[in-house]
């Protein structure tokens, strides 16, 4: 098939890619676009570590008398957010984490489905009439811890300091994450938590007079959340690192990536997304993000349950996005496949029949970069050197947010 030629060679379509259009105008947009989310990444996780740590313990207690998370959205990218929360929490991926109840719903579920000892978090508050602002009130009337990014009347709210959506977006995603990693420590403490009382975290016995330290008691509260401050901290750092590494190791690679793409665009291709898991809801945050204006043809292949599930039914999970391409797709499309492994079999499947059906394939992909790296499965691919997935995820939004913003500075 057609490749995307790299700097100084033939692109498809004719067009020649010179090393000075990956180096100069788009290197620059992506050196200010790292700039500004390192900046506000700082000035956020510094100004509300500690209160992230407070909220941390207060979900903590929830949890633990039987409420739930309840996640709302209402735009295509807020839906991605509420996905993304309840796939993270429901389905934990590291050791060691319990599954946590979380439901993304409608706004007008609110009603119906919440109860007392629930947390209700909102996104996109900031652009949808008001709709979280009531369903906030609702849930706060009924005793709900509730969360939004923006003022809508939450008991806890934060803004992120950006006037980019993409930036605040991908700092939301981070708190997000925190939340789930470090809501945890509370469970391992659990005499801290309302309604239960202090007691010894081990029984020392004979023990005692060797390790004195093991019967100390739950009651020093202040003392669990500042570890968790500081845990807080630095996980922000790790995210900001991550992120640095995947744009700036990257940066050649995204603008030619973005280059094809805008061509394909321009002239009435389509792309074509996918992932699993929480990389699902990042190719939901993909396509929503394309079909903003300038609007562009994007097609989410994780998005009808009725498909993904016939097919996984019928033939096998690994053939639930290559029968889409197969569908959907042909010579003047482009495929961006999303996996925090590099090694998913549906993923490899895809990008294999993309190939052999002409379209432009773009891979994001975490730790080495598994099999689509090391076989060069995709024209272009894009790495995220970590093995810490919600990290991977935070700087692969960054990623292909700044792929967006390139398709239209092309």
């Amino acid at each position: 098939m057609a490749r995307l030629a790299g700097p100084g060679r033939r692109a498809r379509g004719g067009r020649r890619l010179s090393g000075a259009v990956l180096s100069g105008g788009l290197g620059r947009r992506a050196d200010a676009a790292l700039r500004e989310r390192t900046r506000a990444n700082e000035e956020f996780f510094g100004a509300e570590a500690e209160r992230l740590a407070r909220l941390c313990h207060r979900m903590a207690e929830r949890f633990a008398r039987g409420g739930r998370l309840i996640a709302l959205g209402r735009s295509p990218a807020a839906r991605s957010d509420a996905r993304h929360v309840a796939v993270e929490f429901v389905h934990p991926v590291i050791v060691g984490k319990r599954a946590l109840p979380v439901l993304a719903l409608a706004h007008e579920q609110l009603e119906l489905l919440a109860s007392p000892d629930d947390i209700v978090i909102a996104f996109g508050a900031d652009e949808d009439g008001g709709e979280s602002a009531e369903a906030l009130a609702i849930a706060r009337e009924r005793g709900c811890i509730t969360l939004a990014f923006a003022p809508a009347g939450a008991e806890w709210e934060f803004d992120p300091p950006s006037a980019d959506a993409s930036v605040r977006q991908e700092l939301v995603e981070t708190l997000y994450h925190v939340l789930w990693e470090l809501v945890h420590v509370f469970f391992d403490h659990r005499g801290l938590l309302e309604g239960r009382s202090a007691r010894a975290t081990h029984d020392t016995g004979a023990s005692s007079f060797l390790y004195p330290f093991l019967g100390e008691r739950e009651d020093d509260l202040e003392a669990v959340v500042e570890d968790v401050r500081r845990s807080v901290l630095a996980k922000s750092a790790d995210a900001g690192a991550l992120r640095a590494q995947t744009l700036t190791d990257n940066r050649d690679e995204l603008a030619a990536a973005a280059t094809g793409l805008r061509r394909d665009l321009d002239a009435g291709g389509c792309l074509l997304a996918l992932g699993n898991g929480g990389s699902a809801t990042d190719a939901m945050d993909v396509v929503a993000d394309f079909r903003r204006s300038p609007a562009r043809r994007a097609i989410d292949l994780t998005e009808d349950p009725a498909i993904l599930t016939a097919i996984a039914n019928d033939i096998g999970t690994e053939a639930i996005f290559a029968r889409q391409v197969i569908a959907y797709g042909g010579e003047g499309d482009a495929l961006l496949a999303i996996s925090t492994s590099g090694n998913s079999a549906n993923v490899i499947a895809a990008l294999e029949e993309a190939r052999r059906r002409g379209l432009r394939t773009i891979a994001m992909v975490g730790y080495d970069g598994g099999r689509v790296a090391a076989e060069r499965l995709a024209d272009r691919v894009v790495v995220t050197r970590s093995e810490h997935i919600p990290r991977i995820q935070e700087a692969q939004a960054s990623a292909y947010h700044l792929l967006r913003e390139l398709v239209e500075a092309v």
